[in-house]
């Protein structure tokens, strides 16, 4: 299983300019915000289940941008219906990537569904998304940076990680500064 933040840190190196990330609660924050805060980062405090829902308005609006959406596999679980919405929509511009560590982490780390067999790839692609694929390795996971910073979307990773506690990077929590900073980046250009 791969390291939580070493595959985060690997889908953004070298960002693109016209890169957004939505991360969704928790985890999965903490690793994009390790990756490097940017203003181009949309974070979601306390919205859980909401991630994918907001990444798929924002490409919706920012149709010239590309959309990554970062988050755990608890959040998608409780967000599943999101997944046919996309799958609908067919936005060309989104990418997400779910960091699948099987484990509920925000919570004390019970076993998810996808630990019992739930394939969130598969549930993606029963869906409409265009491809959705599963890495386990470094090796597996080079190609899928490809495939969700460039490929037609609506496009799928699951990254399987390991399980457990890591320091928490917290980047900005103010709503309003957040949404402020990230508009600038976006709107006006301003990073």
């Amino acid at each position: 299983m791969l390291d939580r933040r070493q595959a985060v840190a690997t889908l953004l190196r070298e960002r693109p300019e016209h890169l957004l990330v939505v991360p969704g609660l928790g985890s999965s924050t903490y690793d994009v915000a390790a990756a490097g805060d940017d203003p181009r980062n949309f974070y979601l405090w306390g919205a859980m289940g909401g991630a994918l829902s907001i990444g798929l308005g924002l490409a919706l609006a920012q149709p010239a941008k590309r959309v990554l959406v970062v988050t755990g596999d608890g959040e998608m679980l409780m967000g599943m219906g999101s997944l046919a919405t996309v799958g609908a929509k067919r936005q060309q511009n989104l990418a997400v990537a779910v960091i699948d560590n099987e484990a509920y982490g925000e919570t004390g780390g019970q076993a998810s569904h996808t630990r019992l067999g739930v394939d969130l790839a598969a549930v993606a692609l029963a869906c409409g998304f265009k491809q959705a694929h599963t890495a386990r390795t470094l090796a597996e996971l080079q190609p899928l940076r490809d495939v969700l910073l460039h490929a037609s979307g609506p496009v799928l990773a699951v990254i399987k990680t390991a399980a457990g506690e890591m320091p928490r990077v917290l980047p900005e929590r103010d709503g309003h500064l957040i949404r402020a900073r990230f508009r600038a980046a976006v709107v006006c250009g301003q990073s």
